[in-house]
């Protein structure tokens, strides 16, 4: 701060010399004509007064810090592309238990998920995708947030053990982990975000 008080105060000396100089230069010349500038009194004193506008003038960050700051960014950014996925998985997964519970037989079951299966992914499928490895881990760790209940456990309960136990395989060899839960000590960072975006859809839902 002293260096960009340092600073603002000899751009402002050398535009107040310039100034003077040509109006000096313009009173020996015997030119009418002459640069209008503010002034202000002081005493005696007539000063031409000019307000620079506003900068600031700042070093490279360190190293580390630009590491920590280029984590949160990617990290906040996935936050904000999966949590409306998380959201939505949390939601249907309520109306699917709601609807299976009126459900006793075991082909009307299996049935009713087939179909929503497929409905799902015709809405979400192409969206998923486009997902990076990065993402997909956050989205499960926001699934475990939003419906209590981590991916492997839905799988599980909804597609039968195999199933789980098939995709946890696939999950880990891309250095996921479908059993992923989320904890608020842990993935402190990530509900910082959460309440953020959380904060502002409150915002703009009352203003």
């Amino acid at each position: 701060m002293r260096r960009v008080k340092t600073l603002t105060f000899i751009v402002t000396l050398a535009i107040c010399c310039i100034l003077c100089r040509q109006k000096a230069a313009a009173q020996s010349a015997g030119e009418s004509r002459g640069v209008s500038v503010p002034v202000v009194v002081i005493g005696t004193d007539t000063l031409p007064s000019i307000t620079l506008q506003v900068f600031e003038v700042t070093d490279k960050l360190p190293r580390k810090l630009r590491k920590q700051r280029e984590r949160w960014t990617r990290l906040r950014n996935a936050v904000y592309v999966t949590y409306p996925y998380a959201n939505s998985a949390a939601r249907i997964l309520r109306d699917v238990n709601g609807r299976l519970a009126t459900l006793s037989n075991k082909k009307d079951r299996k049935a009713y998920l087939n179909a929503k299966e497929k409905e799902l992914k015709a809405e979400f499928g192409d969206k998923l995708e486009n997902l990076s490895i990065y993402q997909g881990r956050v989205l499960m760790k926001l699934i475990d947030r939003q419906s209590g209940q981590n991916c492997y456990a839905i799988i599980k309960e909804l597609k039968g053990g195999f199933n789980a136990r098939m995709w946890q395989t696939v999950a880990f060899f891309f250095g996921g982990n479908l059993k992923s839960e989320y904890d608020k000590e842990e993935d402190r960072d990530i509900e910082q975000i959460v309440q953020e975006i959380e904060m502002y859809r409150y915002f703009r839902a009352y203003n």
